[in-house]
């Protein structure tokens, strides 16, 4: 989509303004499907830190997603860009990956077609 969709923002933006982390979502951007659950951005922000800390080789990084909390992070009131995917998976065929669910930012001008729920996916 060139404009962002108006009613995936206000999705986005009450996961914001109520610190929800329980809105399943499933997208399709750039002909990828994505589906698990949204996080406000603080929330994403420092669960994807806390993982890279407990890496020995990417810990530096870690501080490039807390530093921006201070001082780069959305106000509270302001329209949100990007949608943050945290226990979410890319579907490929029968398989979701990675197994465990991952962090994934989306923005939300990139969101091709999109639907509230998430896919679920079997061997059977």
């Amino acid at each position: 989509m060139s404009k962002p969709d108006e009613l995936l923002t206000v999705l986005a933006a009450t996961v914001e303004s109520e610190q929800s982390t329980q809105m399943s979502l499933t997208v399709v951007t750039g002909g990828t499907v994505i589906t698990g659950r949204l996080a406000p951005e603080a929330i994403w922000r420092q669960r994807v830190s806390e993982v890279l800390k407990d890496s020995d080789q990417l810990g530096p990084f870690a501080t490039a997603f807390t530093s921006l909390e201070a001082d780069g992070a959305p106000a509270p009131h302001t329209t949100p860009t990007h949608l943050h995917f945290h226990v979410a998976r890319i579907l490929q065929g029968t398989m979701g990956i990675p197994e465990t669910g991952g962090m994934y930012r989306v923005a939300i001008s990139d969101v091709n077609a999109w639907t509230v729920g998430d896919f679920s996916y079997s061997d059977h």
